[in-house]
C-alpha cells in the first residue's frame, strides 16, 4: 500500500493541536489544512459586516443555524484579525467543513468581486511541506565527509560586521554548539527532542539543520534560531502573524529572515493573518527569504508568493529547490512565476544532532517504489529506501531505525531557502553592502546560471562550495 503522506501528517499535526479541530480543504484535493467551524476576518467594520452577512444567510437557508454565528475573542490582537465561529467545530469529519464553505459563499454572494478579500479560512501554517512535511526524512551522514555546502572560505565571523539572520523555525537541539560552525548561533532550544523511548522526534532538528546551512554559506553571520514552530512545526494563521511580531519585538528587525514554512490557500491574495506583519515588513529594511513549498505544484504558497505581489516584491524573495545535480528542479519543488530563484535543496548535508551522544531515530514514512510526482530520476521519494511506522501495515510491524551522530542529509525547499539567505548575507559581508534588499537585487542581477524546472528556464543560485551529485550516481541499486 502506497504511503499516504498528507493524511499521516494531518493526523500528526492534529495530535499536536488537540484543542483545535482541523479539516482538510478546500475539497477532495486536500490542498491545505484549516480550523473547523471558524472563519478569519479583519477586526472592526469588516468583522461586523461578515458576522451580519453570515447570520442573515444562515437564517434564510434551511438546515443552517444562525445561533452558531458569533465573534470569538481573537487569540492575538497584534494582527488586526479576529475569528468568527460559523458552526460546531466538533461536527463532521476531517474532509472539509461545509459550515465554513457556506460562510465564505455568503460573503462572496453579497460582496461579489470586492476590492479586497473580507474573509478566509483560518489556515494552518506549517514547515514547508510535501503537503505537510519536508521533502523527506533526514538520513545520517558521516561527520568526516563534512557538510554540503562546505563552509565558505571567508570572511570569518566578526561580531562587529556580521550580517543578522533570524530563522523562524523549530529551535535548536541541545548539542548544536558541538559543531564549530554553529558556535556563534543563538536562539531558542527545542521544547522536547525525544519521545518517551529516547527516539528523536520528527522535525525537531529542522531549525538546527537550517542554521548549519546558513553558516556554511555565509560564515560571517549572527544567526538566531527561534522555536516559533515547535513540536511538529505548525500554527494557525490567526496566531502566526502575532508570533512573527513577537519575534522581531524580541530580537529587532534583522537583515534577513529565513522562513521555511507557509501554506497554500486556494487564492492569489495572500494571508489575512499576515497582512499586518507584511505591511510592517514593507516599511523596514529586512529581507524575507521564504520557501516555495514542496507540493510539486504551481499553486502559490504563502508567504513566499508575496515575492511577486506589487507591494512586497522588494521585501520578499521566494526560493524553490534544485535536485542533486543542480540542473533541474527537484521533483517535489513548487514552481511557477511567483518563485523568483532556485537553489540546491535535495540531499544537502548539515548539522543535526548526536555530536555528543548518538541519538536513535525511527522512520515515520516508507519510501515509494517510484517517484510520487512522476519523475524518472532517483529522487528522495525512493532513495535511500526505508520503511516507516505510519505508512502501511508491513512497515509498522518493522520500521527502520538509524542513529544520528552529528550530520544528516535532508531535502526540501526548507533547505534551499537558507542557501539563498546565506548567499545574500555573504554578498553583504564581502561587498560592504548593508541593505539586504539591494543585495538580493544585485545577486539576482548577476545570475548567469539557469536550470530547467517544469519546462521553464529559471534563475539558479549554486554556492561555490556546494558539490553536485550526478543523477547516474543516485540510481537505485538493483
Amino acid at each position: 500500500m502506497a504511503p499516504q503522506r498528507f493524511r499521516e501528517q494531518f493526523d500528526h499535526i492534529q495530535r499536536s493541536m488537540p484543542d483545535v479541530p482541523l479539516a482538510m480543504g478546500p475539497d477532495d484535493s486536500a490542498q491545505f489544512l484549516y480550523e473547523k467551524g471558524v472563519v478569519l476576518v479583519r477586526d472592526g467594520e469588516d468583522a461586523r459586516l461578515v458576522e451580519d452577512t453570515v447570520r442573515t444567510f444562515f437564517t434564510e437557508a434551511p438546515d443552517l443555524d444562525p445561533e452558531q454565528v458569533r465573534r470569538v475573542s481573537p487569540r492575538t490582537n497584534r494582527t488586526g484579525v479576529t475569528r468568527i465561529q460559523v458552526g460546531d467545530p466538533g461536527q463532521g469529519g476531517a474532509q472539509g467543513d461545509p459550515m465554513v464553505a457556506h460562510a465564505l459563499r455568503a460573503v462572496r454572494e453579497r460582496e461579489g468581486r470586492a476590492r479586497r478579500r473580507l474573509v478566509s479560512r483560518n489556515h494552518v501554517i506549517h514547515i514547508a511541506p510535501v503537503n505537510a512535511c519536508p521533502g523527506d526524512e533526514p538520513v545520517p551522514a558521516p561527520r568526516a565527509d563534512g557538510t554540503n555546502p562546505a563552509p565558505a572560505p571567508g570572511p570569518a565571523y566578526d561580531p562587529e560586521s556580521a550580517v543578522g539572520v533570524l530563522v523562524i523555525d523549530t529551535g535548536l537541539l541541545h548539542d548544536y554548539h558541538s559543531w564549530a560552525p554553529l558556535a556563534h548561533v543563538t536562539g531558542d532550544m527545542a521544547v522536547q527532542e525525544t519521545d518517551g523511548n529516547g527516539m528523536l522526534k520528527q522535525y525537531v532538528g529542522h531549525g538546527t539543520f537550517i542554521a548549519g546551512v546558513v553558516t556554511a554559506v555565509a560564515p560571517n553571520t549572527d544567526v538566531t534560531v527561534l522555536g516559533t514552530l515547535s513540536d511538529v512545526g505548525a500554527m494557525l494563521e490567526s496566531e502566526f502573524g502575532g508570533a512573527l511580531f513577537e519575534s522581531v519585538d524580541r530580537h529587532g528587525w534583522p537583515d534577513i529572515i529565513s522562513l521555511s514554512a507557509g501554506t497554500t490557500n486556494g487564492g492569489l491574495d495572500g494571508l489575512l493573518g499576515m497582512d499586518a506583519f507584511m505591511a510592517e515588513l514593507r516599511e523596514q529594511r529586512t529581507l524575507l527569504v521564504a520557501a516555495a513549498g514542496n507540493n510539486g505544484s504551481a499553486t502559490p504558497f504563502w508567504p513566499a508568493a508575496y515575492a511577486t505581489h506589487p507591494d512586497h516584491a522588494d521585501s520578499v524573495l521566494s526560493v524553490g529547490a534544485l535536485r542533486s545535480d543542480g540542473e533541474y528542479g527537484a521533483c517535489f519543488t513548487n514552481h511557477g512565476p511567483w518563485v523568483k530563484v532556485f537553489a540546491p535543496g535535495e540531499r544537502l548535508t548539515s548539522a543535526l544532532t548526536g555530536f555528543d551522544t548518538p541519538v536513535p531515530y525511527v522512520y515515520q514514512h516508507s519510501t515509494y517504489d517510484a517517484c510520487r510526482y512522476g519523475f524518472g530520476y532517483a529522487c528522495t521519494c525512493q532513495e535511500p529506501g526505508h520503511s516507516g511506522v505510519l505508512s502501511d501495515e508491513a512497515a509498522a510491524a518493522k520500521p527502520d531505525q538509524v542513529m544520528f551522530e552529528g550530520l544528516a542529509q535532508w531535502s526540501g525547499t526548507s533547505f534551499a531557502t537558507p542557501v539563498v539567505a546565506g548567499l545574500v548575507a555573504e554578498l553583504m559581508a564581502t561587498s560592504g553592502q548593508r541593505d539586504p534588499r539591494a543585495a538580493a537585487r544585485q545577486l539576482l542581477a548577476q545570475v548567469t546560471d539557469f536550470a530547467q524546472v517544469q519546462g521553464a528556464h529559471v534563475p539558479a543560485l549554486r554556492p561555490p562550495t556546494w558539490s553536485s551529485v550526478s543523477v547516474e550516481a543516485l540510481a537505485p541499486s538493483v
